[in-house]
């Protein structure tokens, strides 16, 4: 197991974990606000990629190891790099990718939080996890807890079923239920919410789980010790922006490792228009998230390419989220068309060589709109966080499972 403890980022409290039970929140806590993991290792110790994720479990919240991870994968770009013109920009790959040496089957960075989050329960676990999901966490989810035979209920709309299968056959301890009648991922959050106030279930907690976090963070681990360094400029596109706050967490640590160099990593976020909640709100330099009606805001997650990139409630205002992480790294946001994305999408597949994930297309978008705009030097050192990809090739290769929901829970239904 590794050592760590918890520690409140309001008020400073420390904790010890809880492997039989997800510990989420501070409850003597006097505002709304993240737990951090703190490490016995100050020093990050890097195992042999034989060891997938968990070759960075010094910094991982872990009480074991599970069989068949895959850690992210970062590489110095030689394609992409000069058709934009630039010297130093390395990839972050996450997915399907074998001649780089990632084998995430599931096609998503997603993996790297499953794998961490169900690491972190003990073996014999006595609850059944909940997780809701637009679609990528669900296949991550489902496929970790198959493996490994771990009792888990997962939520999702029922408009994205076709993103949810399985690289095997699901083990009978995995459940899915969709949320029906047009409902988005906010919806399936509520009934998530619902199921893990019953005996027997628990909430998987999202970002206020340490462990999502840190095992997203590994992204930054990943790209740090390939390079040598800590990036200057780190693109991602995100949804409830978790994945962002991992990384400005794991280059904090980085930081005081004191191997790595300063802490001078700026965020370079994106999203795809016109779902534009984390955009608006930071253009405005808004700790509170702006306004928008429901109607709106459905309207606009039916009309974005990156489905997964609709968060309604994201974890933005709560100390130690997504506001914070931009105010500390002066970060910026990008608002990328469904045109440029898919734009991006063929400029990265002919350059790199791999096909990528409609998250990952926004986040090349916004790369090439800051280069475009003379945004960032031409020799910065850059990281563009491919958070899926190689999923067309996967299905290509292998077989895939479906994954039927045992239920579709319609609008104003008894759940």
């Amino acid at each position: 197991m590794t050592s760590y403890t918890l520690s409140c980022l309001s008020s400073g409290r420390t904790m010890s974990d809880c492997t039989d039970t997800i510990v989420l929140t501070n409850p003597q806590a006097g505002e709304a606000a993240f737990l951090r993991a703190i490490y016995g290792e100050t020093q990050l110790r890097v195992g042999p990629d034989c060891e997938g994720i968990y070759r960075f479990a010094s910094w991982l919240p872990v009480s074991r190891w599970l069989a068949g991870s895959s850690a992210p994968v970062t590489y110095k770009s030689t394609g992409l790099a000069p058709a934009l013109g630039l010297s130093n920009l390395y990839i972050t790959f996450s997915g399907y990718w074998p001649e780089r040496g990632v084998q995430m089957p599931t096609g998503t960075f997603k993996e790297c939080e499953a794998y961490a989050v169900c690491a972190r329960m003990a073996v014999g676990f006595p609850e059944r996890l909940v997780v809701a999901s637009a679609g990528n966490t669900a296949r991550a989810f489902i496929h970790v807890c198959s493996q490994n035979r771990i009792p888990l209920l997962v939520v999702v709309p029922e408009a994205n079923l076709d993103a949810v299968w399985s690289p095997e056959p699901p083990a009978p301890e995995v459940q899915l239920i969709a949320a029906g009648g047009g409902a988005d991922y906010f919806d399936a959050i509520r009934i998530a919410d619902e199921f893990a106030r019953r005996q027997g279930y628990v909430a998987e907690g999202g970002a206020r789980n340490v462990a999502r976090r840190d095992g997203m963070g590994t992204t930054v681990l990943s790209a740090a010790t390939t390079i040598g360094r800590i990036p200057e400029y780190y693109f991602q596109a995100v949804g409830s922006g978790t994945g962002a706050i991992a990384a400005w967490e794991a280059a904090q640590r980085l930081e005081a490792d004191g191997r790595y160099g300063p802490n001078q990593m700026r965020l370079m976020l994106s999203q795809n228009a016109p779902f534009l909640l984390l955009y608006d709100s930071w253009k405005r330099r808004s700790r509170e998230l702006v306004e928008i009606d429901d109607e709106t805001e459905r309207r606009h997650t039916d009309e974005i390419y990156a489905k997964v990139l609709s968060n309604r409630r994201p974890p933005y205002a709560i100390k130690g989220g997504l506001y914070d992480a931009l105010h500390a790294t002066n970060g910026e946001m990008y608002a990328v068309s469904n045109e440029a994305a898919v734009e991006a999408s063929g400029l990265f597949e002919q350059h790199e060589g791999a096909d990528i994930s409609e998250a990952a297309a926004v986040a090349t978008a916004s790369l090439v709109a800051a280069v475009r705009d003379q945004e960032l030097p031409r020799d910065a050192v850059i990281v563009l966080n491919i958070t899926g990809g190689g999923l067309r090739r996967y299905k290509q290769e292998h077989a895939v499972y479906p994954v039927q929901p045992r239920r579709v829970i319609m609008p104003g239904e008894e759940i």
